[in-house]
């Protein structure tokens, strides 16, 4: 994700000109997100300032829009700020643009540093960058790329480098966007030069071995003190590392670890380095008490139990959040029955587990990855996540994907989304639990022979993987007549209710696993965890703090609202009701139903017509008198709640709706003593129901696999270009075989 601590001002010139297009009018406009913004007394504007806005349309290319973001970005403003007022604004529109703009911001947190090397020594150039996922790194030394340089850390071995200075820079980039380090110079000196002598100096007794640096830790009260400290000419510079990635910000002697979540546990380092040299401390582990409780409304760590939610010893989350996704119907690879039934089974036992839970079927990769992308704003620290997948996918170098419904026959890791990516982002949330269940086989991608450059991950010790199968295994589904179940779901959905630490729980479903005869010694339930706490997902929820809960209520509840029922009147004097109902989170059922009849009427019904095409119905199962007509085999569970004598219609794929969902209502009546129908039609607006609220459709084209960027090096600036290289599917290699069904 990328970084929502940055001021409005940081903004580009075409993202603000989107917002301006999208709020410079009166409904839910720039006036409406100045007085949300003014609930904050730093940010609000006076009635003169307003006026100066408004005055603006009066100017050939002025915007009151762009003016109130000038106000809030001289009072320093954040996005993550400018986006809470755009969601409680309810405008689902400027928050997509936002959202987008900052998943595609590249911001490099750690520069390479110019250096003084003695002849023969290697030297190393580090460049760290935050922004969106799948960040690619490639070095150049002057205007051409160093081979096979693709990583954080460039080593330089000085021994090959001419006496005259070496200009070396990093480019980052994520698809068509990037953006470069600065440039570090690299000079070698011969080892009589007088500069070999210019080293670091630890400053612990006058230690003379540079690698003696060393990271001194001292706790108390509700952090630990982490000091490093070094003497050298020029003096040194710092900068500290968690896990060997590097904590944004930290670039001063001292480290002040807040023990606040488990995410600030692990190793942690400190990099000391001038001009001419750097040195490394050694790393010190910092443990933090693995108890929750909650003080004054925010997280703390500890050894007690909230003295409001119960005993000492008690671990809560903060939100529960779950991301379920099945997919079925596959445009070039084998149909698959179980993964409706799945989900939908895990769906309702996690809602009683007090999860907020979006489920989704058939999902092409752009919607699998906004998705995912809504699915983490709904995290944040403390959150219990959970992400259920179930479909094709496969497993190569311990990294395991995700095959979308419009993969191709042969596809890699480009068509597909990497778990452990998500993984990555899920960590940056700071979340209490994560939890992964996938319900797909973990065969080897023969097509794929890329090792994904995912980057390291914290160790944050809540981590749980449930496998449906075992490495270069297949998953399997088992046929129950027009039903089927997944074996994982079968078991698992017998124990996800119990009260038990979430691995336990997964320990029992292998071993009930195990007793099926049928798939004995073909399939069975791999666990990895690194969970080192009794979490388990029956923990209650206890959230760290209004602002944050109500943001993630409002995102949720975004996928989940359905259309009001209504009456609808006909000039002939009929009444129709119209009613909704949720299968899916992109799943809903239209029922109609004729609740009053004037005398002179004989017979008449409501129908369904002109439905988008971009949604995927079958026609011949819409206007069903009943919800198994129609083709719901989990119509029980829904139509409940429904009237009798309705005509039903199944809409799919609410998330590819580019507009309001508009359809006809058709009346067709006959009056008594006559043979002949007569028709009448109603179009009806309902808004975008459900998933379709959140416009997954909108996701941007996936970014091209290779980028050819170059830059120009000190003295001889040029312009960058770019070109895209995109690998033929008719040159992919055969396909990988999927689940297969039983």
């Amino acid at each position: 994700m990328g970084d929502w601590s940055m001021p409005v001002g940081s903004l580009g010139e075409e993202v603000v000109a989107q917002l301006c297009k999208l709020l410079d009018n009166t409904s839910r406009g720039w006036r409406k997100l100045a007085e949300v913004a003014g609930a904050e007394k730093r940010f609000k504007c006076s009635a003169e300032e307003l006026e100066m806005c408004s005055l603006k349309v009066l100017e050939p290319r002025g915007s009151p829009t762009q003016c109130l973001l000038q106000l809030l970005a001289e009072r320093d403003c954040t996005l993550k700020y400018l986006l809470g007022c755009l969601e409680r604004m309810g405008h689902t529109q400027a928050c997509q643009v936002l959202s987008s703009a900052v998943r595609d911001m590249i911001r490099i947190t750690v520069q390479p540093e110019s250096q003084v090397v003695t002849e023969g020594m290697r030297v190393s150039l580090t460049c760290w960058a935050t922004g969106p996922l799948g960040l690619a790194y490639q070095w150049f030394c002057g205007k051409h790329e160093v081979p096979g340089a693709t990583a954080p850390e460039l080593v330089v071995d000085t021994a090959a480098l001419p006496g005259q200075p070496e200009w070396y820079i990093c480019r980052v980039n994520c698809g068509a966007a990037f953006t470069f380090s600065r440039w570090a110079h690299v000079q070698v000196e011969k080892s009589s030069s007088p500069t070999c002598s210019q080293r670091l100096l630890p400053d612990h007794g006058g230690a003379a071995d540079p690698a003696a640096a060393a990271a001194v830790p001292s706790g108390r009260g509700g952090h630990a003190d982490l000091e490093c400290r070094a003497i050298g000419n020029p003096p040194p510079q710092y900068q500290w590392f968690r896990n060997r990635c590097p904590v944004e910000g930290a670039q001063a002697p001292q480290l002040q670890v807040k023990l606040v979540t488990t995410a600030e546990r692990g190793s942690y380092s400190c990099r000391v380095f001038n001009l001419f040299h750097e040195v490394w401390s050694r790393e010190v582990d910092v443990e933090i008490g693995p108890r929750l409780f909650a003080s004054g409304g925010s997280w703390q760590e500890g050894d007690g139990g909230s003295p409001e939610h119960g005993s000492p010893g008690q671990l809560y989350a903060t939100d529960k959040v779950a991301l379920l996704i099945g997919n079925m119907h596959y445009l070039h690879h084998k149909q698959l029955k179980a993964p409706m039934v799945d989900v939908h089974a895990l769906s309702a036992l996690l809602r009683q587990l007090d999860f907020k839970v979006v489920s989704l079927l058939d999902l092409c990769k752009a919607e699998m990855q906004m998705a995912v992308n809504e699915f983490l704003l709904l995290l944040d620290k403390g959150v219990y996540g959970l992400l259920y997948y179930a479909g094709h996918g496969y497993e190569n170098f311990g990294n395991s994907f995700m095959v979308p419904i419009d993969a191709p026959s042969s596809y890699t890791s480009a068509h597909c989304l990497c778990v452990q990516r998500v993984l990555q982002s899920m960590q940056q949330r700071h979340t209490g639990l994560n939890i992964f269940l996938l319900d797909m086989c973990r065969k080897r991608n023969l097509n794929d022979d890329i090792i994904p450059q995912v980057g390291a991950l914290q160790v944050t010790a809540n981590i749980v993987f449930g496998y449906a199968t075992c490495a270069d295994a297949e998953a399997y589904e088992l046929s129950q007549g027009e039903l089927s179940n997944g074996v994982f779901v079968t078991f698992l959905k017998h124990w996800l209710l119990e009260d038990e630490k979430i691995t336990v729980l997964l320990d029992k479903v292998a071993e009930d696993m195990g007793t099926l005869e049928i798939t004995r010694g073909r399939q069975a339930l791999e666990l990895r965890s690194n969970l080192s706490e009794r979490r388990a997902l029956t923990d209650p929820i206890c959230p760290s703090g209004q602002d944050e809960s109500s943001a993630r209520n409002l995102q949720w509840a975004k996928a989940h609202v359905l259309p009001e029922s209504r009456h609808l009147r006909f000039d002939c004097g009929v009444t129709v009701q119209l009613g909704f109902a949720a299968e899916f989170s992109n799943i809903m059922i239209i029922y109609t139903r004729v609740v009053a009849t004037p005398e002179d009427i004989a017979k008449c019904e409501a129908k369904i017509t002109d439905i988008p095409e971009e949604l995927d119905v079958d026609l011949k199962c819409t206007n069903k008198e009943s919800p198994e007509e129609m083709g719901s085999p989990l119509a029980p569970t829904w139509s409940l709640g429904c009237p009798s004598c309705c005509l039903y219609s199944r809409l799919c794929g609410l998330q590819k709706l580019r507009q309001e969902l508009v359809f006809t209502i058709c009346l067709q009546y006959r009056y008594r003593g006559m043979d002949d129908f007569v028709e009448e039609r109603r179009t009806v607006s309902v808004g975008k129901p459900l998933i379709a609220k959140l416009n997954l459709r909108l996701a941007a084209s996936p970014s091209p696999p290779g980028s050819s960027l170059s830059p120009s090096p000190p003295g001889s600036w040029g312009a960058a270009g770019s070109s895209w290289v995109n690998t033929p599917e008719e040159n992919l290699s055969p396909e990988v075989p999927g689940s297969h069904a039983l």
